[in-house]
């Protein structure tokens, strides 16, 4: 009997993860503006988004910040949206919206009731077409940026630790900064600089716009035509790659942090791009490493040593390199050198030996799992269909990226740690209080 029952949970799952397959379309207008349709009609709600492929590497050097100042400055408002009237405009037609950036891309999205697709069309090709960029809206998103630069890094708890890993890891790179860049380069900078950012940036032949849900095809072709075909195309956009110098010696440093109590560790490798077919593998081994209370980690560091209030290994994938992280809080009397000592056995053991086929087919399970997660809501589509046209050129890899990590072997894991986790290629952080 429980023979069946396992057969019959298999199919279930395997019906379960066919029926997630996205449908879409997608095509260019005459302007460059790549557009992706996805209709699902379970819920009657909608998502408009658009893409803007401009994140906190393409800034100059004394000019970071900028990408992420945008998205705040963006919902100041346009020609026909005063000030102070987008999340009003949202919110009063049932909606609800956000933007965010990243090193690689900035985001925003509308969610309506189906019934308002037209207004989160509008909406976009309003800040696409007409921004208003002025100096009260730049004094007033400037504010709000400070403000959120004191409360997510320079008063919160390892707010830093981010910082202080790049510029080790990054001599060159514009990933030596973090996206919300330095207020003194926003401060310095002039309302003509922040209109000629958004001249070179903020452009359809730069964007992808996604409309996802419960919408009728046809006519949402002809609204987006209507609302975005006129927008006049911009300049082509250069993206040029910046190449580091390989480590190829080991970096110690020390940071200090006032908001702090209990010092951590951080080991940091930098790693390809996140279009790799390595940084997947590296997914994988951090997954293997870090994930959940079983994990290798967790279960010998937290559980059984007791060593560690905490322990996490993740990999920060971006469109040019990536950074692989480890890192662990001490419990006690704790070393920051003994942590890393039993954190170094475990990396060697994957280096060393085939993990074992119980912990593969977890592996296995787990992605398959955050397959189907990662496709549940009409919102998660949207963005990942945005995010797999600008960054890896290939829409489709909403369907088909699961069958990349099912074809990893263990041999391939053990190969990847072999090259990446090297001690001679890695910085260790020792993040520590900083006394008074």
């Amino acid at each position: 009997m429980k023979k069946y029952s396992f057969l019959l949970m298999l199919m279930v799952s395997s019906l379960h993860l066919n029926a997630q397959k996205v449908a879409f379309e997608e095509y260019d207008l005459n302007n460059g503006l790549h557009v992706i349709l996805h209709q699902d009609k379970t819920a009657p709600l909608v998502v408009t988004s658009v893409l803007y492929h401009v994140g906190a590497k393409n800034e100059e050097e004394e000019r970071t910040g900028f990408a992420h100042f945008f998205e705040h400055l963006l919902f100041e408002g346009t020609e026909n949206i005063e000030r102070g009237d987008w999340f009003k405009l949202v919110t009063a037609n049932g909606g609800r919206n956000n933007a965010y950036t990243t090193d690689d891309f900035t985001y925003y999205y509308e969610v309506f009731p189906s019934n308002n697709l037209e207004l989160g069309l509008w909406m976009e090709s309003e800040r696409m077409l007409h921004p208003v960029i002025n100096e009260i809206g730049v004094e007033t998103q400037n504010e709000v940026v400070k403000e959120e630069k004191r409360l997510r890094y320079d008063n919160s708890p390892y707010g830093n630790w981010i910082f202080e890993v790049r510029k080790h890891m990054f001599a060159k790179h514009p990933y030596k900064n973090i996206p919300i860049g330095k207020m003194e380069h926003l401060d310095a900078a002039t309302l003509d600089e922040f209109i000629a950012f958004n001249k070179k940036y903020y452009i359809p032949n730069n964007a992808v716009l996604v409309v996802a849900g419960d919408f009728e095809m046809e006519a949402t072709k002809k609204m987006v035509a209507d609302y975005f075909d006129e927008i006049p195309r911009g300049e082509a956009v250069k993206f040029n790659r910046i190449d580091e110098t390989p480590i190829t010696n080991p970096i110690t440093a020390e940071a200090f942090d006032k908001n702090i109590q209990i010092p951590a560790l951080f080991t940091a490798y930098r790693i390809p791009e996140k279009t790799s077919r390595e940084s997947k593998v590296l997914d994988m081994i951090s997954t293997y490493l870090s994930d959940g209370n079983s994990s290798k980690l967790y279960r010998k560091l937290v559980d059984e040593k007791k060593m560690s209030l905490q322990v996490a290994a993740f990999n920060m994938s971006m469109e040019d390199y990536g950074l692989y992280v480890i890192l662990s809080l001490p419990l006690g009397d704790t070393t920051l050198s003994a942590i890393r000592d039993e954190i170094d056995e475990e990396v060697e053991k994957i280096q060393s030996d085939l993990i074992s086929e119980k912990d593969y087919k977890k592996l296995l399970n787990k992605f398959e799992s955050d397959f189907v997660d990662s496709n549940g809501s009409v919102e998660g589509i949207a963005n990942s269909l945005a995010e797999y046209y600008t960054i890896y050129g290939d829409t489709d890899l909403i369907n088909s990226e699961i069958d990349i990590y099912r074809s990893i072997t263990r041999e391939e894991i053990r190969e990847v740690a072999n090259k990446y986790l090297k001690p001679n290629q890695r910085l260790t952080l020792n993040y520590l209080p900083e006394s008074n």
